[in-house]
């Protein structure tokens, strides 16, 4: 059996490939995506048509803080039942280090914390405002490198101080593991995130932001870190143009793109294939691509 990961760069279309392989094999698809995982954030973290495909999208709230230690966890118990089940796995999504941790079998992956010490830290929060949790902060770890005004931080490096997290122990069952990443040249990668961008404030991404506001959601709220948000925000409120906004989000989603390439040159065992003609909407390019990757799934 296979444990396959799927990597690239934003909008390389690795979703597309991954779902062919999918089908061709009757394989568990895995998001690894550091922001699909909150209720309500669909269009601007480009969640999936059919969410019910994949585990580990849309199961937390968007004020829940959600890391690499809760996705190996998460993953983990994915793939025991898979394997028992003799079902391949395919993880695919752009937060390497992500899958780099569970593939790799990292240790020191750090848990969830005690729900009660982060619920008094958080009702803190409310209560007193952001100052008298950075003085504590200061006062137990003086060299503390926590950004103290950003609000999330201060709150988890609290939380870590009070309890730290058990140490989530990895052992992967034993699928045999493969990784392929998507590459494209970058201009037509560029194309491909513009694009993407235009179809999803065509989609209503502004006023995906409003209902998520008047639900309530901070806009320090965790899920609100995803790319776009805070720009789209603004807009939504007034205090920057719809234009700004789209510029300012294309901006930070190509580099957001590099960075994600200077990750993968790094990555262990990882083999580039390269996107048909750099459109994962050329279908039959795709399909041969998608054929290769069976082959080499099936070999014993």
């Amino acid at each position: 059996m296979n444990l396959t990961a799927i990597m690239g760069p934003t909008g390389s279309g690795k979703s597309a490939l991954a779902e062919m392989l999918a089908d061709a094999t009757g394989a568990q698809l895995v998001s690894a995506d550091a922001f699909q995982v909150y209720r309500g954030f669909d269009i601007g973290t480009n969640k999936p048509a059919d969410t019910s495909r994949y585990e580990l999208i849309d199961i937390c709230d968007p004020t829940q803080s959600y890391g690499a230690g809760e996705f190996v966890r998460d993953s983990l118990a994915v793939l025991e039942r898979c394997f028992a089940a003799g079902q391949d796995v395919i993880v695919v999504g752009g937060t390497g280090f992500y899958i780099r941790a569970l593939f790799e079998e990292y240790a020191e992956m750090a848990g969830l914390p005690d729900p009660a010490i982060r619920a008094s830290i958080e009702e803190r929060f409310q209560t007193e405002g952001l100052q008298p949790l950075v003085d504590e902060l200061l006062a137990k770890d003086p060299d503390t490198k926590v950004d103290l005004r950003n609000p999330v931080r201060v709150r988890r490096a609290l939380e870590k101080l009070a309890q730290p997290s058990a140490v989530i122990q990895i052992k992967l069952p034993p699928f045999r593991k493969m990784k392929f990443g998507l590459r494209l040249p970058k201009p037509l990668l560029d194309q491909r995130i513009e694009k993407r961008l235009d179809q999803m404030l065509s989609m209503g991404w502004e006023r995906e932001v409003r209902l998520i506001i008047d639900r309530g959601i901070p806009v320090d709220a965790p899920a609100m870190r995803a790319i776009g948000y805070q720009s789209i925000l603004k807009s939504a409120e007034g205090l920057i143009g719809p234009e700004e906004a789209r510029e300012r989000t294309l901006v930070e989603t190509r580099q957001y793109a590099k960075r994600q390439m200077s990750w993968l040159r790094s990555e262990p065992g990882l083999t580039w294939i390269d996107a048909p003609n750099g459109a994962s909407d050329d279908l039959d390019a795709m399909k041969m691509l998608c054929d290769g990757i069976v082959h080499r799934m099936r070999e014993v």
